[in-house]
């Protein structure tokens, strides 16, 4: 049996009752960083066996951990914060359990994308998520096909990027599409930024080093400035 079990993002209160009871049941905990992980596991005081599994090595370490199953055992896939699978090693394991008809269980809990939709003030109803957006080849074509999307679109970008990709969607989308910066969700530095891409790119720009996980967050084509009043 494979749970996927979310962590928090930054506090580390938000995790469920039942994430906390799996994660001490399990035979085996893989963690995508035994150190980060550990962190949260010894504020609970959770004593499971844990293993490396990450992008470097999932599919080195996928063929043990499937054995393992096979054999009875309980196994808890988690990431350094969020839900597994959601940008996050996680979809090989799930697709090579299901290939040998192991369950897996996915338990609801934190990821950075949807405090930050909520929280931008940009329609929420219908969104589409793109993740990270390819660091250098396709990144122009993946925006140029996302011009007339009228959902809102969040992506993840990491700090050293935000400023140019920012500058990008002012490019493709217009300088005056509204949207939003979500930086270090949940965390003691938390901060959000609204206002049109080309405010919030010269934002970006202006700030000596941009800290924190980032999440940008961008309204659908059609949607104007009047929409906050």
């Amino acid at each position: 049996m494979l749970y996927l079990v979310p962590t928090p993002i930054g506090n580390l209160e938000d995790i469920t009752l039942r994430a906390l009871r799996i994660l001490k049941e399990v035979d085996l905990i893989a963690c995508e960083d035994t150190r980060t992980s550990g962190i949260l596991l010894a504020r609970y005081e959770i004593g499971t066996p844990t293993i490396s599994y990450h992008e470097h090595n999932e599919r080195r370490r996928t063929p043990d951990l499937v054995e393992r199953m096979q054999a009875g055992q309980r196994i808890a896939l988690i990431s350094d914060a969020g839900s597994p699978g959601i940008s996050d090693p996680g979809f090989y394991l799930v697709r090579t359990c299901k290939q040998h008809d192991i369950p897996v269980e996915a338990l609801p809990g934190p990821t950075a994308i949807i405090p930050a939709l909520t929280v931008s003030a940009l329609p929420a109803e219908r969104f589409v998520f793109e993740g990270f957006l390819p660091v250098k080849k396709g990144r122009r074509s993946r925006l140029e096909a996302l011009r007339d999307e009228p959902r809102t679109m969040v992506f993840y970008e990491s700090p050293h990027r935000a400023a140019a990709t920012m500058n990008q969607f002012a490019d493709v989308f217009g300088p005056d599409r509204p949207a939003a910066v979500a930086r270090e969700m949940t965390k003691k530095f938390e901060e959000v930024r609204r206002g049109t891409v080309g405010e919030l790119a010269a934002f970006l720009e202006e700030q000596r080093r941009v800290r924190g996980e980032i999440v940008l967050v961008v309204a659908g084509a059609g949607v104007t400035m009047e929409l906050w009043g």
